[in-house]
C-alpha cells in the first residue's frame, strides 16, 4: 500500500477528496498492521515522554525553523500509536520548530506499537 501525502497553496479555500475500499478491502482510514503510514497530526496529540530529560540544541531548532518556513517539513517525525494515544520519541528539533512556529500540526510516521514497545521506549 503507498502513501500519500497532499500539499495545497495556502489560499485554497475548499476541495474534496474521495476515496473507495482498498485493494485488500478495508476501508479507507483504518490504519494498517503492516507498517507505518504517513499522518498530518495536531501537535497537542503527540505526547513526548523524554522532553523533561533531553535538551535541543537552539542553532538547531532555529536552522529548522528557518527551512520549515521556506521549503517546509522535509522529513516527517516517528510516532508510535499505542491504543490510540500518540508518542514522539524522534524528530525532537523539528517538533520544537514547529511548536515556536506557531504550527498546528506536523507530518508523521506513525507506527503501531503494543504498550510493551512503549515501554521498551521508555528505558
Amino acid at each position: 500500500m503507498a502513501n500519500l501525502v497532499l500539499k495545497f497553496p495556502n489560499n485554497l479555500k475548499s476541495f474534496s477528496v474521495s476515496a473507495s475500499a482498498s485493494s485488500n478491502g478495508s476501508p479507507p482510514g483504518v490504519h494498517q498492521s503492516k507498517g507505518p503510514v504517513i499522518l498530518e497530526l495536531p501537535l497537542d496529540r503527540i505526547r513526548r515522554p523524554l522532553m523533561r530529560t533531553r535538551a535541543n540544541d537552539p542553532q538547531k531548532v532555529k536552522e529548522l525553523m528557518e527551512s520549515i518556513s521556506e521549503i517546509g517539513l522535509q522529513v516527517p517525525i516517528d510516532v508510535l500509536e499505542v491504543d490510540g494515544e500518540y508518542y514522539g520519541f524522534l524528530g525532537c528539533h523539528r517538533y520544537e520548530a514547529h511548536q515556536k512556529l506557531g504550527l498546528p500540526t506536523i507530518r508523521c510516521k506513525v507506527r503501531r506499537g503494543t504498550k510493551e514497545t512503549l515501554r521498551h521506549h521508555l528505558r
